[in-house]
C-alpha cells in the first residue's frame, strides 16, 4: 500500500464488482436504525468512498445522499482497525473548518468503524452523528458499532458474490452458445453426416449432410426415427449395440445399410464418443455416419478374387504331389525320396489352407492365426488313437501369410525325425512345446521325451539343412540342438516382427 495511486486504483476496480448503483439496501437500512438507537445518535450512515465523493449507501436522520470526499470523515476512519472517534470536530485542528462542521449538519461527535473487504481493502465506514460533542461511545455502543460493521460487509459480500455468479453464468451461457455455433458450423461443413444425442441416447441434432445424403424432412429422425432408414435388416443389430454404448459408455461403431436419398441402400461406418463432464457423467454423445459403401463392394471382390487364387494354389500342390506320386510308381528306386518331398508339399498345403482368405463361419475359428493352429493341423497325423502327442504351454502368438509357410516347413521337418528316431517312434514318446516372448522374440522349444536315445550324426542331412535355412534365412531367427539322454530339445528363437505384420513386437 506504499503507493496511493495505486491504493485508489485497487480500491476502485474492487467497488465496481459490488454493482452498488442497483440500489436495494433494505438490510443496510435496518442495521442504521439500529446503530443510530444503540449509540443514542439522530444521525447513522453507511458510507462507501469513491475517488472523489462518500456516497451514502443507506443513511438515517440525514438528506444528502453523497458529500464531497474532501469533508468525508469516513475516509480517515476507513483506514484505521478500530473505531475511529472525534469527540468535538470544532477542537480538532483536521476537521475545525470542514463544511460540515460549520454549516449543516454541524458535526460535533463522530464515531465510524471501517468496512474492510475479506483483504483488508478499506470500502468506508459505518458511522455516527451527533451536533452535540462527547467524550465517546460506551464498551457496548463500540462493540454493537463494530458488531454492525461486519454484518454490512456481509451484506455487500453476498451482493458481490451473487452479481459475480450471475456474470460468470452469463459468461458461460455466451460461450456455450459461442461453441455450439462453432460446432454447428464446423459439422455442416464436414463431408461425414454428424449427429448428436442427449445421455439418454435421444437424437437432437443433425448436420446438413445428413438431410442432404437420406433427404428426409428436418427433424423428422429426431429421438429414435433415425432407425428408420436402416436397412430392415441391420435395425437388430444397430440397437443393440447402440444401447450397449448407452449403459457402459463404451465407444459405438456399426457397419449398416443407410438409405439414400435416391432409395437405395448404402453401406455406412456409424460411430461415436460420449463427452464427459469433470466428474466423468456422459453429457452428450457425438457422432459420425461414413458412407463405405464403394469400399465394401471393393473388399467383396477382392475377397472373391482371393478365394479362386487360393483354390488354384491348393490346386498345384494337388497336382505337384501327383507328379511326384506318378514319377515314385514309374521309379521305384526313388520312393523314399519322393515320399518325402510328397510329405514336405503336403505340409505347405496345410500352411496355405491355415492362412487363405476363409468365408465369415470359417473366421469364428479361435485358432485361425495363431501359431497353435498351424501346429496342430502338421502334427495331426502323428495323433495316437485321436489323443495328441504333443503337450503344448506357454502362449500363443499370431502368425501370417508370410510366415505360416516356412513354420510349417520347420516343424514338419522337426515331426518327421522324431517319427523316424525320436519320440515318436515309439508308442509312449511325447513331444513338448512350449512357446513365450523373450525380448524381442518368440522362443520356442520343442522337447521330446520318452523316446529311445539320439546321438548326433557326424554329417548335417537334407532335413537340418533345412531346418537352419527356414530359421535363419527365412525367419530372421536362429536354432540351438541339444541332444540330450532324455530326449532332443530344439530351441527357436523368432523374431516377432517375422511372425505376423500386425502384432510386431507383441506376443
Amino acid at each position: 500500500m506504499a503507493d496511493g495511486r495505486g491504493l485508489e486504483t485497487d480500491r476502485a476496480a474492487l467497488l465496481a464488482h459490488y454493482d452498488l448503483d442497483a440500489g436495494g439496501f433494505r438490510t443496510l437500512d435496518q442495521i442504521i436504525d439500529f446503530a443510530a438507537a444503540l449509540c443514542e445518535a439522530p444521525i447513522a450512515l453507511v458510507s462507501i468512498v469513491e475517488d472523489d465523493r462518500q456516497r451514502f449507501l443507506a443513511r438515517t436522520g440525514l438528506d444528502a445522499e453523497e458529500t464531497p470526499r474532501d469533508v468525508s470523515f469516513c475516509a480517515h476512519a476507513m483506514h484505521g482497525s478500530d473505531i475511529f472517534v472525534v469527540p468535538d470536530a470544532r477542537m480538532d485542528p483536521r476537521f475545525a473548518a470542514n463544511a460540515l462542521v460549520t454549516g449543516p449538519p454541524h458535526i460535533r461527535f463522530y464515531a465510524g468503524a471501517p468496512l474492510m473487504d475479506g483483504e483488508s481493502m478499506p470500502l468506508g465506514a459505518l458511522c455516527v452523528i451527533d451536533d452535540q460533542p462527547r467524550d465517546d461511545l460506551t464498551a457496548l455502543q463500540r462493540q454493537g458499532l463494530s458488531l454492525l460493521a461486519h454484518q454490512v460487509m456481509v451484506e455487500l459480500e453476498g451482493r458481490r458474490r451473487d452479481r459475480e455468479v450471475i456474470a460468470r453464468q452469463a459468461r458461460d451461457a455466451q460461450a456455450v452458445a459461442e461453441s455450439d455455433r462453432l460446432f454447428r458450423t464446423l459439422a455442416d461443413a464436414m463431408p461425414q453426416m454428424v449427429w448428436s444425442t442427449l445421455p439418454d441416447g435421444y437424437h437432437d441434432y443433425y448436420n446438413a449432410r445428413w438431410y442432404e445424403y437420406t433427404g428426409v424432412p428436418h427433424g423428422s429422425t429426431d429421438g429414435e426415427g433415425w432407425s428408420g432408414n436402416f436397412h430392415p435388416d441391420d435395425r437388430e443389430a444397430a440397437w443393440p449395440r447402440w444401447r450397449h454404448s448407452l449403459e457402459t459408455g463404451e465407444p459405438y461403431e456399426i457397419e449398416y445399410r443407410l438409405r439414400h436419398h435416391s432409395g437405395e441402400y448404402r453401406w455406412t461406418l456409424g460411430r461415436a464418443l460420449p463427452i464427459r463432464d469433470d466428474e466423468g457423467r456422459i453429457t452428450r454423445w457425438i457422432g459420425t455416419c461414413t458412407e463405405i459403401h464403394e469400399q465394401k463392394l471393393m473388399m467383396e471382390e477382392r475377397e472373391i478374387i482371393a478365394h479362386e487364387l487360393s483354390h488354384r494354389i491348393k490346386n498345384i500342390f494337388s497336382v505337384i504331389s501327383g507328379l511326384i506320386g506318378l514319377s515314385a510308381r514309374q521309379n521305384p528306386e526313388i520312393r523314399s525320396v519322393a515320399d518325402d518331398l510328397r510329405a514336405r508339399i503336403m505340409a505347405l498345403g496345410r500352411a496355405h489352407d491355415f492362412v487363405r482368405p476363409h468365408d465369415a463361419d470359417e473366421q469364428g475359428e479361435l485358432q485361425r492365426g495363431r501359431l497353435r493352429g498351424i501346429l496342430e493341423q502338421i502334427f495331426a497325423p502323428y495323433d495316437d488313437a485321436g489323443k495328441s502327442r504333443f503337450i503344448f504351454s506357454g502362449e500363443n502368438p499370431a502368425i501370417d501369410d508370410r510366415s505360416a509357410t516356412p513354420l510349417a516347413l520347420l516343424f514338419h521337418e522337426l515331426a518327421t525325425n522324431a517319427a523316424k528316431y525320436g519320440a515318436l517312434s515309439v508308442p509312449q514318446g511325447r513331444v513338448h512345446v512350449n512357446v513365450r516372448g523373450e525380448d524381442a522374440d518368440v522362443r520356442v522349444d520343442w522337447r521330446e521325451e520318452g523316446g529311445p536315445r539320439v546321438e548326433p550324426s557326424g554329417e548335417e542331412g537334407f532335413g537340418t539343412r533345412l531346418m537352419q535355412l527356414t530359421a535363419e534365412r527365412q525367419l530372421g531367427g536362429r536354432m540351438r540342438r541339444d541332444w540330450r539322454p532324455e530326449g532332443l530339445l530344439v530351441s527357436l528363437w523368432i523374431p516377432s516382427r517375422s511372425m505376423s505384420r500386425t502384432v510386431a513386437g507383441k506376443v
